[in-house]
């Protein structure tokens, strides 16, 4: 998708399709996540229109009635245009009264640069539809992946949604003029202009694929070192706060803004104030619903790092009414991904933004769970005691007796070991500390070494 470059943003007009397994509050949330996925992406949303449909399998997705009215709507520059309106179409509109929807009346003419589905469309669709109203057409997959390539930053990232982008192009593909002209005048090798191109996208995904596994392991190497070390990742829908809780529980200076998917890469600091041994935490990529298949792949080993992780932390927007569903859509992408942590906890985020009953209910109905405010220090502090208190319960506390001969010893211990106690005696040094089995049992053998 290409934007050009506007003195103002482009008018985009929401289209929402409300079908026997898809309606309701439902298609309400979803088209209003819509809205901000479209504004995201630098575009001015200035309607919504809605039909109801047996399914999202037509042709042209639409009435032809409603596409007429549409049509209007983009300036008439289809062959909808030429369709007559169907007076009932309206009447069959079950969302008609969502208070976000403008009605038709209400808009001027050709006000949309572009309509956006908030369903997918088959390639024939789209070209149908587009061949309809005269203006780009986009669904809800494609602004995804279209908000997916503009914030990827690491190599990993942009790996992982070309790879998706080029597998929702390939099908989408189109056959120019020029291609037919050379076929039909025998010119070429024998492939037309839309074959080239799909034996190239082809081609690059082959290659994509290869150099992502080659960047995989390299990652996984850097898994394997920090195994170790007990590691927090934070999960959650996206623009759910984990960027902001990222940066107030490790002081690091993890992007984030008030938008959706603002930050894609797993992000790893350690938290902060530091603790001996170090307590690792990742920020993980925001999940939203009916996220392309193809991306909830991509991002297999972006997730790797919740899948490795000693304590999961759902984080959610517990001033967003819908943060109940938006769960539903974690715990779903999770376990497609085959995501369990041993130890989990719920943080009910952004509790500045709730009165003092509606947090008092949020706790009533989630007892288990942590109500925090990244801008509150006291919320911060009493998350980083949790992480620490969990981290040390599987820690082992034992006594070591060091010889003053053995150099260096002593600030190995400090540096990854938490020491509780220090006697210092004639011949030696008494420490007490606490960690876990594995750098215990290197500390002896290293000791014995010394012996």
């Amino acid at each position: 998708m290409q934007t050009t470059a506007k003195a103002s943003l482009p008018n985009a007009l929401l289209i929402s399709i409300s079908t026997p397994q898809f309606k309701g509050d439902e298609a309400t949330e979803s088209l209003a996540e819509l809205a901000r996925l479209v504004t995201t992406l630098g575009f001015k949303v200035v309607g919504t229109q809605s039909q109801k449909q047996s399914s999202t399998q037509k042709v042209n997705v639409l009435g032809s009635g409603k596409l007429a009215e549409i049509a209007h709507l983009t300036g008439n520059k289809g062959s909808a245009a030429d369709e007559q309106e169907d007076e009932n179409v309206l009447d069959d509109d079950p969302l008609s009264d969502m208070p976000s929807e403008i009605p038709s009346d209400d808009l001027d003419f050709a006000c949309a640069d572009v309509v956006v589905f908030d369903c997918d469309l088959t390639p024939s669709q789209l070209r149908n539809v587009e061949n309809q109203l005269g203006v780009e057409v986009f669904d809800r997959t494609g602004i995804i992946i279209e908000i997916f390539s503009r914030h990827a930053r690491t190599k990993t990232a942009k790996l992982q949604v070309e790879i998706a982008r080029l597998n929702y192009v390939a099908p989408r593909l189109r056959e120019t003029s020029t291609g037919d002209k050379e076929r039909q005048m025998g010119k070429g090798a024998g492939e037309t202009t839309l074959e080239l191109n799909r034996r190239k996208v082809r081609d690059q995904l082959a290659e994509l694929k290869r150099e992502l596994v080659s960047v995989q392991d390299v990652m996984m190497d850097r898994r394997t070192q920090r195994s170790e070390l007990f590691s927090v990742a934070l999960i959650g829908y996206t623009n759910a706060g984990k960027s902001s809780m990222m940066r107030a529980i490790t002081g690091s200076d993890v992007e984030g803004e008030n938008k959706l998917f603002a930050t894609l890469d797993t992000t790893v600091r350690a938290l902060y104030p530091i603790t001996q041994p170090r307590i690792l935490v990742s920020d993980t990529v925001g999940f939203i619903k009916k996220l392309p298949h193809d991306l909830v792949a991509s991002f297999h080993s972006t997730l790797a790092e919740a899948h490795d992780a000693s304590l999961l932390l759902y984080v959610v927007d517990a001033s967003d009414p819908s943060f109940r569903s938006q769960l539903e859509v974690v715990h779903k992408v999770l376990a497609e991904v085959g995501v369990e942590g041993s130890k989990k906890l719920l943080v009910l985020n952004k509790s500045d933004q709730l009165s003092t009953e509606q947090q008092q209910s949020l706790m009533d109905e989630f007892p288990d769970a942590m109500m925090t405010s990244t801008r509150n220090p006291d919320d911060i502090s009493k998350l980083h005691k949790y992480i620490v208190d969990i981290a040390q319960e599987d820690m082992i506390e034992e006594e070591i007796v060091i010889p003053y001969t053995a150099k260096g010893i002593v600030g190995e211990i400090r540096s990854s070991m938490s020491v509780v106690k220090e006697e210092y005696e004639y011949s030696h040094i008494k420490l007490t500390v606490r960690s876990s089995a594995i750098d215990l049992e290197r500390l002896k053998k290293r000791m014995l070494d010394i012996k």
